[in-house]
C-alpha cells in the first residue's frame, strides 16, 4: 500500500509494431474515418475530460506528443483514435480506470482493466493486504472506503466513532460521510462540526469535479444541505492544511487527523477505488483514551 502514484508516460512503441514507419502515437492513430456516433462519441468524451481537466488542444497535444491537429480530429470524429491512443490521450488526462473502460467501449474496442468483486479469488492478495493494515492500526481507527464513500471494511476501533449514531445510517450500504455529517449521525458529538463539514464538502467537491461522478456531485448537494454550517466559513475557500477531527465521547473528548492511502499502480477498477482513511491521535489524551479502550 503506497500513496498514489501518476502513471507513467509510455513511450513512443507503446501497443504498436516494431515497424520503423511507425514511430509515434500520432502515425499509430492517424486511420481517417468519417464521423460516425461511435467515433463521434469517444472524440466528445475525450474532449470533456480535456476541458474538466482545464487543459487547450494545445496543452494535450504537447504533454501527449502528438499534433493539435490530431487531437482535433480525434474530438470531431475525423480519426478514429485506435485503443492505444485512447489510453494514452487517458494517462495524460489522469482519466480514472473506470471511465477509460467506457472510452475504449465509445471506440469500439474491449474494456482494458478488469473489475472483480473483493469477495472473489484473484483478489485475496488484496484482502489480505487491507485486514493487515486495519488489523495493524489498531487501536486507532481505520476504514476502507470505495469511490462513493460507502464503507467497505473497518477495524474494531471505529466503533468509539460509531456509538450513539441512528440505525438506519449504519445499516448496509454505509456512507461514511453522510454518517459523519447526518444530524442523526456523528454530527452532534464533533466538537468542531463547522471545520470538519468544511472540510468534508470542499475535499468532496473536488472529488466530484476531477472525477465527473454525478453520484458524488449529488451527494455532496445533500450533505450541503445538512445544519452545521460555520458562520465563519468562506464558501469554496481551501480548509487548513490539516484540519482535526474533535469528537465528543463518554470518555471524553478525542482529537484526530486522517490520512488516506491508495493501491499504488492499480490495474483492477476495483483496487483502483479503494482508500483507507487513518485516523490517528492528534494529542495524549487521545492516545491514551483509545489504548485504555482497546485493553
Amino acid at each position: 500500500m503506497t500513496p498514489e502514484v501518476m502513471g507513467e508516460r509510455l513511450p513512443a512503441s507503446y501497443g504498436g509494431p516494431c515497424d520503423a514507419t511507425v514511430t509515434t502515437f500520432e502515425q499509430v492513430s492517424r486511420t481517417r474515418a468519417p464521423a460516425s456516433g461511435r467515433e463521434s462519441q469517444v472524440g466528445k468524451l475525450l474532449r470533456t475530460w480535456r476541458e474538466r481537466r482545464r487543459l487547450t488542444q494545445l496543452d494535450l497535444a504537447l504533454a501527449a506528443d502528438v499534433s493539435t491537429r490530431h487531437i482535433s480530429y480525434v474530438e470531431t470524429g475525423r480519426s478514429k483514435p485506435t485503443s492505444q491512443m485512447i489510453l494514452h490521450l487517458s494517462d495524460q488526462l489522469e482519466i480514472p480506470l473506470r471511465e477509460r473502460n467506457v472510452l475504449l467501449l465509445a471506440g469500439g474496442y474491449a474494456p482494458a482493466y478488469p473489475e472483480h468483486e473483493l469477495n472473489s479469488p484473484p483478489m485475496s492478495v488484496v484482502n489480505d493486504a487491507i485486514n493487515s493494515v486495519l488489523e495493524g492500526h489498531e487501536p486507532y481507527p481505520a476504514i476502507v472506503v470505495d469511490r462513493h464513500w460507502e464503507l467497505v471494511a473497518g477495524n474494531a476501533a471505529i466503533a468509539v466513532l460509531t456509538e450513539g449514531a441512528a440505525t438506519h445510517l449504519l445499516e448496509p450500504p454505509v456512507n461514511v460521510l453522510r454518517l459523519s455529517l447526518h444530524p442523526e449521525g456523528m454530527a452532534p458529538r464533533i466538537a468542531n462540526l463547522g471545520q470538519w463539514r468544511e472540510h468534508i464538502l470542499y475535499r468532496l467537491a473536488h472529488q466530484a469535479q476531477a472525477t465527473g461522478d454525478a453520484a458524488l456531485r449529488e451527494l455532496h448537494d445533500e450533505l450541503a444541505g445538512y445544519p452545521g454550517a460555520s458562520p465563519h466559513a468562506q464558501a469554496g475557500a481551501a480548509p487548513a492544511i490539516v484540519v482535526p477531527l474533535r469528537y465528543r465521547t463518554l470518555h471524553g473528548e478525542l482529537s484526530f487527523f486522517s490520512t488516506t492511502t491508495v493501491f499504488g499502480t492499480p490495474m483492477d477498477v476495483t483496487v483502483a477505488e479503494l482508500a483507507i482513511e487513518a485516523f490517528y491521535p492528534a494529542d495524549a489524551p487521545t492516545a491514551e483514551i483509545l489504548k485504555r479502550l482497546a485493553g
